[in-house]
C-alpha cells in the first residue's frame, strides 16, 4: 500500500493542463534554469512575492518549462540565453506571487459542480482546493463521494478531497442521512483515490472527546495511513482531548482565545474568511492570537470555507488575505497565510505553495492592493485581465456529467401536514431562536397560551413555523418534524432548501401552511434547490438537481440566480441569510437543531418534545 504525499491530481479529461512529475523533468528544468535551454514560457518586468523569505524582490522575471518553474532570475536575463522562449510576457511591474492554496472548502456549498467551481477559483488566483464533499456523501454515500471525484479530475483546477469523516453527522436516532461513512468504506475511499490527502473535519467533537468507538475507529483509518486529521470544534473544555485524539487542524478557531488553545496543543488553524453579512467571518477575531497576543503565524493558514456561487466570485480566497492584511498582516505575510502555510500543512510544499525551482508553475499577477488580474495554470494563462482565456472556457464548456442516479435523490412519496397541532391548552414550547450570525441557535421556553387560529399565536409571540421532511427514501410514509422558530422575521410566505445540513433532509419555514406546502412542492419537482415563495408563488429558486445539492450551470449563471435569491430572501423579511438557514437542521452544533426525528438538544443529544406541560 502507497502512503506517500500524493503528487498532484492526474487530469485524466483535460491533458492540456497536466504537468509531468518532477522526476521526469529534472533535467529539462536544469538545462532551462542553466541557461543552456530556453523557456517556454518567461513572465518579465516583474516583482517577485516570495513566501519563503516573505519579501517583495524587484526587477525579476521566472522561467517557465513543462508546466513547471525552471528558476527566477534578474529581469531580462532570457535576452543572454540561447534561443527564444516560446512566450514572453511583460508584467509592466506587478507583483507576481504563487497561486493561491485553500486548505478547507465544501465545494457544494457553492451549489456548483467542481468543474464550474475551477472558474472561480481561478479567476481569485486559486489554483489548488482542499474540499471535504461530506455534503453529497451524505445524501448519496461513498458513490457520491467518488462522482465527486470524477468530477473534479475533469476541472481545470487542483482539487485534493479531505475524505469525510461524519457521515451522518449524529446518531440515526436523532437524524436521517442518505450514506453512511464506516470505517472501513473510508479506508477504501483513501486506498483507492491519490487525491484523497486527509481525513475531513471531524464534525462530531463530543464523541471524539469521549472516547466514541466509531468515531475513533475512523480516526484509525487516516492515522495508520499517515494522512493528517482536519477537525470542527466548539467549546475550550474540549481542546486538549480533540489534540489527543490526533486532530492537527481546524477552521473553528472562532476566537482569540481557544484560536490560541488551539495553537499551543499543537493544531493548525485556518482562519475563515467570510463575507462579513454571513456566520462565516470568524478571522478578524481568531486572528487577534496573532495581532494581540504574539503567536507566530508559522502555522496558521487562511480559508473560505462555505461560498455560495456569487459570493465565491466576489469573495474569494484572495479576498481573504486582503482581510487578513487588514486585520494587521503584511502582504508577504497574508500572501504565504494562504498559500504556502496551507501546502506546508498537507506537505506539499515542495509542489505548490512559492515561486521556487521545480514547483508546479502555478502563478497569479497582482496589484499593489493584491487584486488577481492575471492567473497562470501549470504555465498555462487561464485568466487575463480579471477574465478567463479563450483556452479555460473551452475546458469549462466540457464539464463532467454526473450519473442519472445523482439527479433522483428527493424522495418524497406522501405529502405531509407541514405545520404542528394548535395547542388546545396553556403549555411551554422548546422554540429555537435565530440571531446573527446565524451558526449557533439558542434554546427558549415560551409559555404559549391557547389561541383561536395559529395567526393569532405566531403574531403574538413572533414565531414562525419550522418543518424538516426526511427525503432520501428511509422512513415509512412521512418523516417530518415540526418546529417553532423565534425572531426569525419571515413577514408571509415561506422558504425552504434541500440543503438542510448535514444529512440534507429539506427544510421549510412559513407563516402558513398552504406557501410552506408549495415551496416543499417546488422543491421535490425540481429534485432540489432553494427558494422563497409568497402568496402562492415562486417568487425566487436556484434549482439544485444534482443530489439536491448542486446545480448543472456554469458558475455565472448559478451566480445570477442566487443574486436574486437573496434579494427575495432579504424582501420577505428573514433575519439571517439563506446559508444560515440551512444549519438549522446541523444536529452538532449548540444550542438546540431539529432534524427530521425533532428537536435535538446540543450538546446533549437529546430529543425534546416540541409541547410540554
Amino acid at each position: 500500500m502507497d502512503h506517500r504525499t500524493p503528487s498532484l491530481p492526474p487530469k485524466t479529461a483535460l491533458t492540456r493542463f497536466s504537468v509531468a512529475p518532477l522526476s521526469t523533468m529534472t533535467r529539462r528544468l536544469a538545462d532551462v534554469a542553466s541557461g543552456r535551454a530556453p523557456a517556454d514560457v518567461v513572465i518579465t518586468g516583474a516583482r517577485v512575492l516570495s513566501t519563503y523569505s516573505e519579501r517583495i524582490a524587484p526587477e525579476r522575471e521566472i522561467w517557465i518549462a513543462g508546466g513547471r518553474i525552471a528558476a527566477v532570475k534578474p529581469a531580462g536575463a532570457y535576452r543572454q540565453v540561447a534561443g527564444t522562449p516560446g512566450r514572453i510576457y511583460d508584467a509592466k511591474g506587478g507583483i507576481v506571487a504563487p497561486g493561491l492554496v485553500d486548505p478547507h472548502i465544501h465545494i457544494e456549498s457553492s451549489m456548483i459542480t467542481a468543474c464550474a467551481y475551477a472558474e472561480a477559483a481561478l479567476l481569485n488566483g486559486t489554483t489548488t482546493i482542499f474540499c471535504d464533499s461530506h455534503e453529497i456523501g451524505n445524501v448519496m454515500d461513498a458513490a457520491g463521494i467518488e462522482m465527486m471525484l470524477e468530477d473534479a479530475r475533469h476541472a481545470p483546477l487542483s482539487i485534493f478531497l479531505t475524505v469525510p469523516s461524519t457521515v451522518p453527522a449524529t446518531s440515526p436516532d436523532l437524524e436521517t442521512a442518505g450514506g453512511d461513512l464506516t470505517p472501513d468504506k473510508i479506508a477504501a475511499l483513501f486506498d483507492r483515490w491519490p487525491e484523497a490527502a486527509a481525513l475531513g473535519e471531524k464534525m462530531d467533537f463530543v464523541p471524539v472527546t469521549m472516547g466514541d468507538e466509531r468515531s475513533h475507529a475512523i480516526l484509525a483509518a487516516a492515522l495508520e495511513r499517515g494522512k493528517p486529521v482536519s477537525g470542527h470544534i466548539y467549546g475550550r473544555e474540549f481542546v486538549a482531548a480533540y489534540a489527543a485524539s490526533g486532530v492537527t487542524d481546524t477552521h473553528e478557531a472562532i476566537d482569540r482565545d481557544i484560536a490560541d488553545d488551539l495553537l499551543d496543543a499543537g493544531v493548525w488553524i485556518f482562519l475563515r474568511g467570510g463575507p462579513p453579512t454571513t456566520p462565516w467571518h470568524s478571522l478578524p477575531e481568531a486572528i487577534k492570537t496573532i495581532t494581540e497576543l504574539g503567536s507566530s503565524h508559522k502555522r496558521i493558514c487562511v480559508c473560505t470555507d462555505d461560498r455560495d456561487a456569487d459570493d465565491l466570485l466576489m469573495f474569494g480566497m484572495d479576498w481573504v488575505t486582503r482581510e487578513a492584511r487588514r486585520a494587521g498582516m503584511s502582504r508577504e505575510q497574508a500572501w504565504s497565510m494562504g498559500s504556502l502555510h496551507p501546502a506546508t500543512r498537507f506537505g506539499m510544499e515542495g509542489e505548490i505553495g512559492g515561486l521556487g525551482g521545480g514547483r508546479r508553475a502555478d502563478v497569479v499577477l497582482l496589484n499593489d492592493e493584491l487584486e488577481v488580474q492575471n492567473t497562470w495554470y501549470g504555465g498555462e494563462l487561464v485568466v487575463e485581465g480579471r477574465a478567463i482565456t479563450p483556452v479555460l472556457d473551452q475546458a469549462l464548456s466540457n464539464r463532467y456529467r454526473y450519473p442519472a442516479e445523482a439527479y433522483r435523490t428527493v424522495h418524497v412519496s406522501k405529502r405531509p401536514k407541514l405545520i404542528p397541532e394548535l395547542p388546545a391548552t396553556a403549555c411551554e414550547a422548546n422554540v429555537i431562536r435565530v440571531a446573527l450570525p446565524g451558526i449557533v441557535l439558542f434554546h427558549d421556553k415560551v409559555q404559549l397560551q391557547p389561541e383561536k387560529d395559529w395567526d393569532t399565536l405566531l403574531s403574538k409571540n413572533g414565531l414562525t413555523f419550522v418543518s424538516v421532511i426526511e427525503r432520501h427514501g428511509r422512513t415509512a410514509g412521512a418523516g417530518i418534524a415540526h418546529g417553532l422558530l423565534k425572531d426569525f422575521g419571515l413577514k408571509s410566505g415561506a422558504v425552504a432548501s434541500s440543503v438542510g445540513h448535514d444529512s440534507h433532509n429539506l427544510i421549510v419555514a412559513g407563516t402558513n401552511e398552504g406557501d410552506m406546502q408549495v415551496a416543499l412542492d417546488a422543491i421535490i419537482e425540481a429534485q432540489g434547490g432553494v427558494c422563497v415563495v409568497d402568496q402562492g408563488r415562486v417568487v425566487a429558486m436556484v434549482p439544485l438537481p444534482i443530489a439536491g445539492l448542486l446545480s448543472d450551470k456554469r458558475v455565472t449563471e448559478v451566480a445570477e440566480e442566487t443574486r436574486a435569491l437573496k434579494a427575495a430572501w432579504e424582501k420577505a423579511g428573514c433575519k439571517i441569510p439563506y446559508m444560515g438557514f440551512n444549519l438549522i437542521p446541523l444536529s452538532v452544533i449548540p444550542e438546540i437543531r431539529i432534524t427530521d426525528k425533532g428537536l435535538v438538544l446540543v450538546p446533549e443529544m437529546e430529543l425534546v418534545p416540541l409541547y410540554e406541560g
